[in-house]
Order: C-alpha cells, then structure tokens, then sequence
C-alpha cells in the first residue's frame, strides 16, 4: 500500500535535522511483469560492505518496522537480504517516517543515507516519490528504489509497484463466499488511487462470486491526512459502522489501522480480511481467529530482488510490476479458514493468470 504527500518546504533545515536522526531502527512503456533482475549492469559508489559491496539504507513509511503490514513486509525483504549476503549491522541502516512530517524530512533522509556511504537505497512507500526525484540525480552512483510509485524515471532508480488489484479480486471472491449475509465491506486507510486500486479489485471480485452481494466502502482519512494507515481506532469505528449495517466480512487496506478492524470484527462475531502480509500470523491472539485471509503483497520480494539485482550487476532502472503471474500478490490460507473454499479461489486465480479475467484498477 500507500502513501502521498504534497507538503514543499526548505529542504536546508530538514538536512541537518535528519543528521540527528540517522540512527538505525533495532502500466507504463517502460514496465515489466517479471520480477526478475536482468538488465545492464550499474556502477556503485565506494563501500566495501564485509566484502559484500553492499551497504544498504531502508527508509520506510509511517509506522515503520513493527506495523505487523506494509513496512514489515519490506523489513522482511531487508532482513532476508541481510542474512543472504551476511552483512553486519553495520552495512545496514533503518530510518522511519514520522506522522505529519514534511517533504523536506522524507528528502532528508534519503539525502543522509547516500551522504554516509549507503549506495543501494529503498524508500518505502510512494510519500517519497517527491524527495526521490529531488535526490536521485545528486548520487548517480547510488542505487535507488521506490515501492508503490512509478512517476519518476532515472538511469539509476527501479521503480517497484504491484497489481494490488488482482490480489484484492481473490480476497473480494474470499469475503462473498464467506458471508453469510451477502454484505461485505471494503475499508481503505487513505482515499487515494493507489488504495482505489485495492477497492477496486476487492468490489469486483465479490460481485464475480455473488452477483447479490451489497457493497459498503469506508475510508479513514483523505489526503493530505494520511493518518488513516496508522490509526487502529478509526479502524475499529469504521468497522463497527459497516457491521452495524449487515456486513459480516470487512477487507482493510489500511496498514496498522486494520488491528482496530480485526478488534471490531471479533467483538462483532464477524469476520475479517488483512493486507500486505499474512497478518494472521502477526493478529493478536485474541482476535487471531476472526482473520480469515489476507492480500498479500510480496513488498519483501521486491525488496529482496532489487538488493540481489545491486548485488549481481543487474540494476534495472524503470518499472517493474509484480503481478499475480509473477508471485507478487496471492491470498494467505493461514489458519484453514478457507480450506472449504480455496479451489474455487485458485479457480478465480488461474483465470487472472491466463488472461481470461481482466481485472480493474478503478
């Protein structure tokens, strides 16, 4: 999922601010649907990383490491990556976005990483489209990435997005099969089109599984508030409001806000759907059960690719989708909730992966 933001203030004093804060934390002509690393080979600045050559700096959005979503997602991919290539803490830093920051922090930030020998460079989150393009240009030997956006273009940045509504198509074919009612919801944390994308897909696959299905979307925030990704109590309000109505299955597409719909659904004696990483296994035990699946969406695969791409010589610059062909979004079955229903799920998928359902994107 996420994230955007339009603030524009002098980038001098978020420079030396973020001096204090760097401490670690403890589709388009140019797009490709394979979320292979072949291309022509890139130069990196310095860092002998351990010997690996790699010195890797994460910037992640609000939430961070911990949000049990979004974020964890990509510090799995960090964290895989840092096990691979046996890095010390050293050759790796974790910075994190703060709630209602400005853009001159996120550019900041990045600036601070590339300024203390971090060559290969992931900004979590599509906040940072606007203080990557102010910096990518300034370190042409540093390796850049961006999850979620793909509005800038550079020699030395791979821009790295999903088809988050295919995924959410086979989580929407889930809830419809799942209620009993014939009435799910769709909750986003930030009305934005990046997470339209998710509703999008989730609104036409209930349909495609229960033609009669009633449809109730909620979003938590609109930009430029974007608090709603990280905001568990809206979560559980918004939920609480569409149960009310008669819904009995709710997918939230709202990063750490969706604890506060798993809260709402177990007291509800209803069910829910997660987001980004199977967040059954990262639920609270108490409301664990009332998980019935999650959109999962491979941030850690990319991740995890990208670094291996620095790594082996073959940085490719420009978009790179991960599709539900190429393993970058699927449906968690964690828990056996859905074991009734999965073949008919794999079905629905199957359809998506040879063409024959065209999934929408708004």
């Amino acid at each position: 999922m996420r994230r955007f933001s339009s603030y524009r203030v002098a980038a001098i004093a978020g420079v030396a601010a973020s001096a204090m804060l760097l401490t670690a934390c403890g589709s388009d002509s140019n797009s490709t649907t394979t979320p292979g690393t072949s291309g022509s080979a890139g130069s990196s600045s310095s860092g002998a990383a351990g010997g690996s050559g790699l010195k890797i700096g994460l910037a992640y959005d609000i939430g961070g490491r911990g949000d049990k979503s979004f974020n964890d997602s990509a510090a799995l991919g960090l964290d895989n990556a840092k096990k691979k290539y046996n890095l010390p803490d050293s050759d790796v830093k974790e910075l994190e976005a703060a709630q209602g920051e400005a853009e001159a922090d996120k550019e900041a930030r990045l600036t601070q990483l590339a300024d203390n020998g971090f060559t290969t460079i992931i900004a979590v989150g599509f906040a940072y489209a606007d203080a990557v393009k102010a910096v990518v240009a300034k370190y042409p030997n540093v390796k850049f990435a961006i999850i979620d956006d793909n509005s800038v273009q550079a020699p030395n940045l791979a821009d790295l997005t999903f088809a988050e509504e295919q995924g959410s198509y086979l989580v929407g074919v889930i809830a419809a099969l799942k209620s009993t009612k014939h009435s799910v919801g769709f909750i986003g944390g930030v009305n934005v089109a990046l997470i339209q994308k998710f509703q999008a897909g989730f609104d036409a696959g209930a349909k495609a599984a229960d033609p009669s299905v009633k449809l109730t979307d909620k979003y938590l925030t609109q930009p430029p508030d974007f608090g709603g990704f990280n905001d568990p109590t809206k979560g559980e309000t918004a939920a609480n409001g569409i149960y009310d109505a008669g819904a009995d299955v709710i997918f939230a597409a709202a990063g750490g806000s969706g604890s506060g719909v798993f809260k709402a659904a177990k007291a509800k004696g209803a069910l829910a759907i997660g987001t980004d990483s199977d967040q059954y296994q990262s639920a609270a035990d108490d409301v664990k059960d009332v998980v019935i699946s999650s959109m999962l969406k491979r941030v850690d695969v990319a991740v995890e690719k990208f670094i291996d791409s620095v790594k082996d010589g073959s940085f490719k610059a420009g978009n790179t989708v991960f599709d539900l062909k190429a393993g970058g979004v699927d449906f968690a079955t964690s828990g056996g909730k859905i074991d009734d229903i999965k073949a008919k799920v794999d079905d629905f998928k199957s359809k998506i992966i040879d063409g024959t359902i065209t999934v929408p994107t708004k």
